[in-house]
C-alpha cells in the first residue's frame, strides 16, 4: 500500500517546491506522475518545468503525447498512470486516488490559503487514516522549508 505525504504550501507556490519533488523521485529512480486539476494549469506547469532554473531542466511529457509511457515523468489531467510511476503527485486541487495500491508513494501538495483545499487535505487526511495506510504531513516554514508535522 501507498505511503501519503500531505504537502501544505504556505510560502512557496506549488511551481518551487514541485520540481524539488520530482527532482528526488527521480534520483531515486522512480518514475512520477503528476495529475493537475486543468488543462490551464497543466500547461502553465508544463512550461515551468522546461525554464525553473538556469542551470537545470526536468524532462517530461504530457499524458497527450504519444510516448508518455516510455517517460519517467507524465503530467496529466486524469487519473490513470500513463507511464506505471511509482510516485503520484496530486496538486491543485486533485484528490487522493482511489488506486492506492498502484504506487509507492502519493504526494498531495495543497495551499494554505485556500480554505477549500484545506477542507480536502482533511478529508483526504481522515480517508487515508480510515484506509490505516501510513500518512504524514509537511508543512512549510517561514523560509520554504518542510517540518514535520504528524
Amino acid at each position: 500500500m501507498a505511503e501519503i505525504l500531505f504537502f501544505h504550501l504556505q510560502s512557496r507556490p506549488l511551481e518551487q517546491v514541485l520540481p524539488t519533488i520530482v527532482e528526488r523521485a527521480l534520483s531515486r529512480g522512480q518514475k512520477v506522475v503528476v495529475e493537475l486539476s486543468s488543462q490551464e494549469r497543466l500547461s502553465a506547469v508544463d512550461d515551468h518545468l522546461w525554464t525553473y532554473s538556469d542551470e537545470s531542466f526536468l524532462p517530461h511529457v504530457t499524458a497527450m503525447e504519444a510516448d508518455a509511457a516510455q517517460n519517467p515523468v507524465v503530467l496529466t489531467t486524469q487519473s490513470h498512470n500513463p507511464n506505471g510511476a511509482q510516485i503520484r503527485i496530486c496538486a491543485e486541487g486533485v484528490r487522493i486516488p482511489d488506486a492506492m495500491a498502484d504506487y509507492e508513494r502519493v504526494v498531495l501538495i495543497f495551499d494554505g490559503d485556500d480554505p477549500d483545499a484545506l477542507t480536502a487535505a482533511r478529508e483526504d487526511w481522515k480517508k487515508a487514516k480510515a484506509l490505516s495506510l501510513a500518512a504524514s504531513y509537511w508543512q512549510q516554514d517561514e523560509t520554504g522549508r518542510w517540518e514535520k508535522k504528524a
